[in-house]
């Protein structure tokens, strides 16, 4: 049994200003008690806690390290039933994003509002710290569907808030928004509205099931991503752009195992090399995981994993993938091996230059559209043809 592994090093947050922001770096378990019980109280009451005798400069920083504290347990409400706690902020709060202002605590909420009713979105808090003696920013993910829409696209937006402070009410005053996917965060971004219409087009990947991730940063020309761990049946391949082992991997799933067992198919199919030149070549396709055990990955995957029936071939071997840290970038189109390699070196290249550390090896994943996702085909040379067109996505550990 083999397992193989992403990188695990985890985008990271700005220079600290204050020791309390050394959490937990991405997703939004539940405080601890004490914080609860801050949660429960009355927000005057929270600021009375600061003596506003005592000098600015000791004051604010016993006011921030609280609401540093606050957002951490009040910002993974932001679109649930519970909602965000009004009164930590202003009744004048400044709200700005690249395509949205609001100028008061009424149109704060109006908008946050709107967006729960139209987009549905799920918010992913990841970091809180302070940036300035009257600032917090915060790192978040935002995941949303269009429900006017029948095909109710998905859109993705990463960014920091940058959280301003009124220093005499000790309450936020200001919230700008700063996405990752767009250089001029300016309100009215023409470049903002446009990156909200692009995601409003038709795509969808085949409903399978799928590796699971969540997506920590999305730029204009890629995302990072958090892949958690999955297995996948695999054998040798000749090229990333190849097909080569495709009928073994296939054959699994379709009965050519031990217990003569029918898998439910999965997306995609991946081809990875895990070497500078990439020439070692293996296919590979992921195996569905039980409900159940999908929600506990760590204590039962591997109990998963040897429950699974035998290959029937030597060459054809099962093993767990520990996910990890991938760039990712999406294409279309057939995936020549030209392609690929140019879009593999295009995303280093975009890594480096935003400051990330990409690890050697590569991962080119295939989609199908939907309802045909099963028909590959085979044609003279031994490449996988399909009459749909081919979703493509190159991915880079870092």
């Amino acid at each position: 049994m083999a397992t193989t592994q992403l990188s695990l090093q985890i985008l990271r947050p700005l220079p600290a200003a204050s020791q309390t922001c050394g959490r937990q770096s991405y997703g939004c378990q539940s405080r601890n008690s004490a914080i609860r019980t801050r949660r429960n109280m009355k927000w005057p009451l929270r600021l009375s806690l600061v003596d506003q005798n005592q000098p600015q400069s000791q004051s604010t920083g016993a006011d921030v390290k609280q609401l540093v504290d606050f957002l951490y347990d009040d910002l993974p409400h932001l679109f649930d039933d519970q909602g965000i706690d009004r009164t930590a902020y202003d009744e004048r709060v400044k709200f700005r994003d690249p395509i949205t202002k609001h100028d008061s605590i009424s149109g704060y909420l109006f908008n946050i509002a709107l967006l729960k009713n139209l987009f549905r979105p799920q918010f992913f808090l990841h970091w809180v710290k302070q940036t300035g003696t009257y600032e917090i920013t915060t790192r978040w993910t935002m995941v949303m569907k269009f429900m006017l829409l029948p095909w109710k696209p998905e859109l993705v937006f990463t960014g920091t808030s940058i959280m301003g402070i009124n220093p005499q009410t000790g309450k936020f005053n200001s919230h700008s928004d700063f996405w990752d996917s767009i250089e001029n965060n300016n309100y009215f971004s023409l470049e903002g509205l446009w990156n909200v219409v692009k995601q409003l087009r038709i795509y969808k990947t085949p409903d399978l099931e799928t590796p699971k991730y969540q997506i920590l940063k999305r730029t204009a020309n890629y995302e990072v991503r958090k892949y958690s761990p999955f297995i996948v049946v695999e054998t040798n391949g000749d090229k990333l752009s190849g097909s080569s082992g495709f009928n073994d991997v296939t054959g699994y799933i379709f009965g050519k195992n031990s217990r003569m067992e029918k898998i439910p198919m999965t997306t995609p199919v991946f081809t990875q090399a895990n070497d500078a030149g990439l020439s070692k070549v293996s296919i590979q396709v992921v195996l569905p995981l039980e409900k159940d055990l999908s929600r506990r990955w760590s204590s039962n995957i591997l109990v998963f994993l040897n429950s699974l029936p035998n290959p029937n071939q030597e060459t054809v071997s099962i093993r767990k993938v520990e996910g990890g840290i991938a760039a990712v970038e999406k294409f279309s189109g057939k995936p020549t091996e030209v392609i690929v390699c140019q879009k593999e070196k295009a995303l280093r290249s975009c890594l480096v230059k935003d400051g990330l550390k990409p690890k050697m090896g590569c991962l080119l994943a295939r989609y199908n559209d939907p309802g045909r996702t099963w028909r590959f085909i085979m044609n003279g040379d031994g490449e996988i043809q399909t009459r749909d067109r081919l979703v493509n996505k190159v991915l880079v550990p870092c």
